[in-house]
């Protein structure tokens, strides 16, 4: 496993972990690895100081690794990311997530033909448009759904 300091084109600034370096090259081709701020898909390697080893036993050097290691995802690093993690929160807690089949669940709400609710899910950005040209009231959320986040 290797860990990567990452950065967006917002100048957003996390870090992930990955298999290998090939690893992380293919995921971000696919567009899977993404901003854990913002969302956006356009992320690179940021300027990162190597991990060096001490010459102390593997336990010390854990012991001493351990609140770097702890602070980098457990807890969001700001205001804007605190913000984020509670509106993600709030969506998950208080609506369904439906997937894939947001866009004909949305529309079946939208025409009167299914019971209206709050869901949330993944939609095509073509599809999206022509739910917002339809009149459907829908918009985009900040983050991508957990099983898709790095």
């Amino acid at each position: 496993m290797i860990q990567f300091s990452l950065q967006c084109d917002n100048d957003h600034r996390f870090d992930s972990w990955f298999q290998s370096t090939s690893a992380f090259d293919k995921l971000k081709a696919s567009g899977m690895v993404t901003c854990a701020v913002c969302g956006s898909a356009n992320v690179d390697k940021a300027l990162m100081a190597p991990r060096l080893h001490s010459g102390r036993a593997p336990d010390e050097d854990q012991a001493a690794d351990a609140p770097q290691r702890h602070g980098a995802l457990s807890a969001p690093a700001t205001p804007a990311e605190q913000a984020m993690a509670d509106l993600r929160k709030k969506i998950e807690a208080h609506s369904r997530y439906v997937g894939r089949d947001f866009t004909k669940q949305a529309r079946a709400m939208h025409e009167g033909t299914a019971p209206a609710r709050p869901i949330h899910g993944e939609a095509k950005p073509d599809e999206a448009r022509k739910l917002l040209e339809d009149g459907v009231p829908v918009l985009p959320l900040p983050f991508r759904p957990r099983d898709k986040s790095n």
